[in-house]
């Protein structure tokens, strides 16, 4: 059982992509859900990182936080 914390940083590592502070804001900021939509069928996720947002969310799993935190960071 995987006990360890996750953040955004490490959910950011999980999809492959760059993980730093500065990079998960200027990802953000050029990133957006459109109204309505479900993170995982953004269409700038490849189908791995779909189907990984998708299952964190649908599963309730240990990434489901992180899932939603970013969701909300993509909303605005």
């Amino acid at each position: 059982m995987d006990t360890s914390h996750h953040s955004l940083s490490a959910l950011f590592d999980q999809l492959g992509l760059p993980s730093s502070k500065g990079e998960i804001e200027r990802f953000a900021a050029n990133h957006r859900l459109a109204l309505g939509q479900a993170l995982p069928d953004a269409p700038f996720w490849n189908k791995a990182q779909s189907a990984f947002l998708r299952d964190a969310l649908l599963d309730d799993s240990d990434w489901a936080e992180e899932a939603d935190e970013l969701a909300v960071m993509l909303s605005k």
